[in-house]
């Protein structure tokens, strides 16, 4: 997806430089088959945390309590390391986002960088081990920018202490597979050609099998399930119609070779879903890709592949239907990649609102039964939790109508679901006649901007005359995710709320438009501070942009960002408070409360601490997980736009983030990685 990069107002425009949150691929990440020997029947061994998202899962969860809600605020810094790969946008493309969660694994710390480089650490002193470096062109332009958010481990149980028995995969910005060897970092040479797959290979545009350069990537740790690693893929999804496809694909661990392929899309009337697209629209159509961090059942041979939109986002008229199995959760056989289940949070969309959240497993009280349970938060702010073996809500949804298009050729779909609990994490509706502001300017500013825009409620399609999203595409819950308390069954995450305007451009007029746009000078023509977008192969471009003043301060009340708990079994929120601070707000006293938005996502622990970074302000915090309350913050070096993670070595629990900024969010760059733990 393509953002706008514009310079800093207050610190980077707070809603432009939000643009990241919603623009960035994933995949998961999982344990191999002689791990499982020291899994238990709650989850990971105490001391490890083998997978991006804590366990093949994504729970977010860790079993330690030596860190409390006692103790926490004495935590003190145990050790820093430096990666050196960070990018200021000068000498590169695009300024680097360290948006990596390190994994431990047989007592090495392993993470990746912003330039795809995969460092070894000894998780106790911070001292490096290796580096491997894939060498990726970095004078490239990359449509999700210079970012890479981990790795993923797989264990030969024929032959762990072997040479690559333990393996540590990459997927990389240029769309390759790497397989190294956990101890030495040395490439697997038995492993596709040299120890690397190109991904690129199969996976070209529905017209004419052509992969652009820059736009197909992988940006996250694969899953991994069994002797097979599974990835999805990121791509800049506004391009046009015809895209790379959003194949979801599993490789054999050992040799690399394609075990399955599975396209979101279906390509012809036998396929499952095909009656939910107009032929036409299922056949040239691309994307629906799984950028997101996709979750891993080993014991039920599943895996649940979160998928985005179709292409092109705002226009959907060359892809009438429903669209199966675009923007929903899907339960893929692991073995095979056979549909399972799937469960779509939005039909037909046209507001970009993908599945950025990874699914997290848990096990539900669902009256007297214990029931394998998934939630999936959304951009919407909802959270629909669903049994994981039939994908059937647990909580309550319901269908309901929204408003319908009005563009020729579009065909919006009439409903759409919303969960009866939990509540939405985000408003859905907007009083358009009370605009926000800091000062009378933003509010006149807000005003101009907001008068003539459509807005009729949540899933409103977008417009000729402009339409206001909101959520916008960077709200509610992104790939942060939600963090899952095993024994008490409470879900936290970060919420962004925050909202959006978009504009259909009727093809005769897109070039002038845009060309236009460029030249305005006005401040108060806040509409075309904006990204324009070719949507080719419909009748309509696109521009967006963020509904905020010149100040860069939202038009929406705060506030912006908060951390929400809540109780999974009954479907409440158990509280909410707001997350981090802006900076250059100082003089404003009542700023505190008004929240930032984030980029990241909340770990919990049994000793009853939420850990989390994520916003604006260059701070790592720790909550209490029965009330909201701040317990402790300490400063980072840089921005902290990363999930934390933590482990035990030596019977000393750490807390790790990475701590490198985020150069969409206009965060303080850096490339630091930071362990905390316990004085002695």
């Amino acid at each position: 997806m393509l953002l706008n990069e514009k310079g800093p107002r207050w610190r980077g425009s707070v809603v432009a430089a939000v643009a990241g949150i919603a623009f960035a691929g994933l995949a998961a990440a999982g344990i191999g088959a002689s791990l499982l020997a020291r899994v238990t029947a709650q989850g990971i061994e105490a001391s490890d945390w083998p997978a991006y998202g804590g366990d093949a899962g994504g729970s977010r969860y860790s079993a330690l309590r030596q860190i409390d809600r006692q103790n926490v605020d004495q935590l003190r810094i145990a050790w820093t390391y430096r990666t050196g790969d960070v990018s200021d946008g000068t000498r590169l493309r695009r300024k680097s986002k360290f948006e990596a969660t390190p994994i431990l694994l047989n007592g090495t710390l392993y993470l990746s960088t912003p330039f795809n480089r995969v460092i070894a650490l000894d998780p106790a002193t911070g001292a490096e081990r290796w580096i491997y470096d894939p060498h990726i062109d970095r004078d490239r332009k990359y449509s999700e920018g210079l970012v890479s958010r981990g790795v993923s481990a797989w264990e030969d149980a024929s032959r762990p202490d072997s040479f690559c028995g333990r393996r540590i995969f990459l997927g990389t910005l240029d769309a390759r597979l790497v397989a190294l060897d956990a101890a030495s970092g040395a490439p697997c040479s038995d492993f596709g050609v040299s120890g690397q797959v190109d991904l690129t290979r199969d996976i070209g545009d529905m017209v004419d099998g052509e992969v652009e350069t820059g736009e197909y990537q992988i940006t996250s740790p694969p899953a991994v399930i069994g002797d097979q690693v599974v990835v999805g893929s990121a791509m800049g999804d506004n391009r046009r119609v015809a895209l790379e496809r959003g194949s979801v694909r599993a490789f054999d661990a050992r040799s690399g070779e394609l075990r399955w392929s599975w396209d979101p899309i279906p390509r012809t009337p036998s396929d499952p879903g095909w009656s939910d697209w107009e032929p036409e629209g299922a056949r040239k159509t691309g994307a629906a890709n799984a950028w997101s961090v996709i979750s891993a059942d080993v014991e039920r041979d599943l895996v649940f592949v979160p998928t985005g939109s179709a292409a092109p986002d705002y226009y959907g008229g060359e892809r009438k239907g429903k669209n199966s199995f675009a923007n929903s959760v899907v339960a893929l056989r692991g073995s095979t990649g056979e549909l399972v289940w799937h469960f779509q949070v939005v039909h037909h969309d046209l507001w970009d609102y993908d599945v950025a959240a990874q699914p997290a497993l848990f096990t539900l009280e669902h009256g007297a039964a214990q029931v394998p349970a998934l939630v999936v938060a959304t951009k919407m702010g909802h959270l629909f939790v669903l049994n994981r073996e039939t994908g059937e809500p647990l909580l309550p949804v319901e269908e309901r109508p929204v408003p319908k298009s009005d563009i020729a050729g579009e065909a919006s779909w009439p409903t759409q679901p919303f969960p009866v609990k939990p509540p939405p994490l985000h408003a859905h509706n907007l009083d358009t006649r009370l605009a926000w502001g800091i000062s009378a300017e933003d509010r006149a500013q807000c005003r101009s901007l907001m008068s003539g825009l459509r807005y009729d409620g949540i899933f409103t399609p977008p417009s000729l005359e402009g339409t206001i999203v909101y959520p916008g595409q960077a709200g509610g819950v992104n790939w942060g995710s939600v963090a899952v308390h095993r024994e008490r069954r409470i879900g936290v995450t970060a919420v962004n709320r925050l909202a959006a305007w978009v504009q259909l451009i009727p093809r005769s007029s897109y070039s002038e438009a845009a060309r236009a746009a460029g030249q305005l000078t006005d401040p108060l023509d806040r509409r075309f501070d904006a990204q324009f977008t070719e949507q080719n192969g419909t009748p309509y471009g696109m521009s967006r942009g963020w509904l905020e003043a010149e100040s860069g301060l939202p038009c929406i009340p705060p506030p912006w960002g908060t951390l929400a708990a809540i109780d999974l079994t009954e479907g409440e929120v158990l509280w909410e408070v707001p997350l981090g601070t802006i900076p250059g707000l100082e003089d404003y006293p009542e700023a505190a409360g008004w929240g930032s938005f984030s980029l990241g996502g909340p770990i919990v622990t049994a000793g009853d601490v939420v850990f989390i970074a994520a916003a604006m302000d260059d701070y790592i915090r720790a909550f209490d997980i029965e009330t909201g309350a701040e317990l402790w913050k300490a400063g980072l070096p840089a921005g902290g736009q990363a999930t934390p993670m933590t482990y035990a070595v030596d019977q000393v629990q750490y807390v790790v983030i990475a701590a490198g900024g985020h150069g969409g969010l206009g965060t303080t760059l850096g490339d630091y990685v930071v362990a905390f733990a316990l004085p002695d």
